[in-house]
């Protein structure tokens, strides 16, 4: 059986041309490799680059009317082939089913969202300023754009940036992980089949080599980013050398305080399901429980107990959790295990023993009690199914653990005391807040971003804020002349 081949999205069409390396695509549940994809030349990219501003030349002329036509139609294709979608995000991600169809559901809300963009776009007009002159303000697409996706979210993270730049009037390069390359590729054919011109959106392969062509091109106007701080801070501060408009999403250590007064089973029941979904490999994850005493000791048998019929397995055969992406990735999720053992935590379950099977890249719910702030799974972002908890005294003392944190992406609150959670909201030092609600992901309409080391630049993804960020403001001051000066004829009289 021959081996797939993934090659980049050029113009409308799968292209042909290879540079001569590649990378594989495994299916985690199984080890295997079920595909080989390119990866693009410096020189490939810049090829990419020259057909989406061609492209752009002729699709920021286009009308809004045009552009929401399309965006409405993809959207109908986008819903009838999710499952489709799912299914490609399963295979090469591991993800279970109902997750990979909760995120295509999730990324098309933002293109529901884009497809308002007539009113979003909408300028401010102020007449008689001073004697005959008005002024008005106009927001202008920026150019090819540029998005760069991880491999946890294959499908919305992409969905968060184009959308709303093509509503915008904007072609859009994607450059998605190679790790799970499939769902985009899908998802331009459905654009094409909407009635997107050909060389708007295009998706170009690859490693290091092809994220420094995209930051550097002088073609490219803006990088939209999202993945780890490192990489995060790397991307922000080489795009914005080079001139670029950067949005770069960086890593988390999501904290979740629950207060003495909280209903303890919602607690458990959102502990567990936002610090093991997608085997926590979303940077939206639960992995710090923060437990205001003396609530912990009544908690944790209640989330081990919930843990303990989590079925962990291949996404496709009804599992609760599936694998980790890669190989590499399991083994250093279990490395933090051994490093939280070795500096003292209290191992309450132990993932590492989960193999469903020999072949894929397994690793089982992990409970840790008895953290401190020392400890490096406490203090690193670990991207996988390992939860930590870290016992306090106080509404003071949590806060304070949560704002020192150099992450500042998500965090939650659970209580039935409204000034409590009132006082957090307004305290708390993070992007995105929840109250009883464990993962406080916005809807499109709102922005989604962290602070601090989270958040590398100034515009949060989507809603408004993405708007923003894929048009540049221009303000018109204008005077007309009376008629009497001749542009048309309307009866007056003329000095001949």
């Amino acid at each position: 059986m021959d081996m797939k081949q993934i090659s980049h999205w050029i113009n409308g069409k799968v292209s042909t041309e290879t540079s001569g390396r590649k990378g594989d695509v495994y299916n985690p549940a199984t080890g295997q490799v079920t595909a080989t994809v390119e990866f693009a030349s410096t020189e490939q990219v810049g090829k990419i680059v020259d057909v989406a501003t061609a492209a752009f030349n002729e699709w920021r002329h286009s009308s809004l009317t045009k552009r929401t036509q399309v965006l409405f139609a993809f959207r109908e294709l986008l819903n009838q082939n999710k499952v489709k979608i799912a299914e490609m995000i399963t295979a090469e991600h591991g993800k279970v089913l109902s997750d990979a169809q909760g995120e295509v559901t999730r990324g098309l809300e933002v293109v529901e969202f884009a497809c308002g963009i007539p009113h979003l776009l909408k300028g401010g007009y102020s007449e008689g300023v001073s004697t005959d002159v008005d002024v008005y303000s106009i927001r202008q697409p920026l150019g090819p754009v540029a998005i760069i996706s991880p491999f946890n979210f294959p499908a919305m993270v992409p969905m968060w940036f184009f959308p709303i730049a093509l509503a915008c009037g904007n072609s859009v390069v994607v450059k998605p992980s190679e790790k799970d390359p499939s769902a985009i590729m899908l998802i331009a054919e459905l654009l094409k089949e909407a009635g997107l011109p050909d060389g708007v959106f295009n998706v170009v392969h690859g490693d290091k080599e092809a994220v420094d062509a995209l930051l550097v091109h002088p073609g490219i106007k803006s990088i939209s980013f999202v993945g780890s701080t490192p990489i995060a801070k790397y991307v922000y501060e080489t795009g914005t050398q080079a001139g670029k408009r950067v949005q770069a999403l960086g890593g988390a250590k999501n904290h979740m305080v629950v207060l003495p007064d909280a209903d303890l089973d919602l607690a458990a029941d959102s502990a567990v399901n936002a610090g093991f979904g997608s085997a926590g490999e979303r940077c939206m994850a639960i992995s710090m429980l923060v437990a205001v005493e003396p609530v912990a000791d009544k908690l944790i048998p209640k989330i081990k107990e919930r843990m303990e019929k989590i079925k962990t397995g291949d996404g496709t055969k009804g599992c609760d959790m599936g694998p980790l992406v890669t190989k590499a990735h399991r083994d250093k999720v279990a490395s933090y295990i051994e490093a939280g053992v070795k500096e003292g935590a209290t191992l309450v379950m132990d993932g590492r023993q989960v193999k469903p099977d020999e072949n894929g890249f397994w690793l089982g719910p992990t409970l840790f009690d008895n953290l401190k702030t020392s400890m490096s799974i406490y203090t690193d972002e670990i991207f996988g199914p390992v939860l930590g908890v870290i016992r306090v005294n106080s509404y003071d003392e949590a806060l304070k653990l949560v704002n020192d944190h150099k992450y500042g992406n998500g965090t939650a609150i659970f209580t039935n005391d409204g000034g409590a959670a009132r006082r957090y909201q307004n305290e708390v030092e993070v992007g995105m807040v929840g109250i009883n609600v464990p993962i406080p992901v916005p809807m499109a309409y709102y922005s989604f971003g962290g602070w601090k080391s989270s958040l590398f630049g100034d515009s949060h993804a989507h809603g408004t804020e993405g708007v923003h960020f894929f048009t540049r403001g221009k303000v018109v001051t204008s005077r007309w002349l009376d008629p009497s000066h001749g542009g048309i004829n309307l009866g007056f009289p003329t000095n001949n």
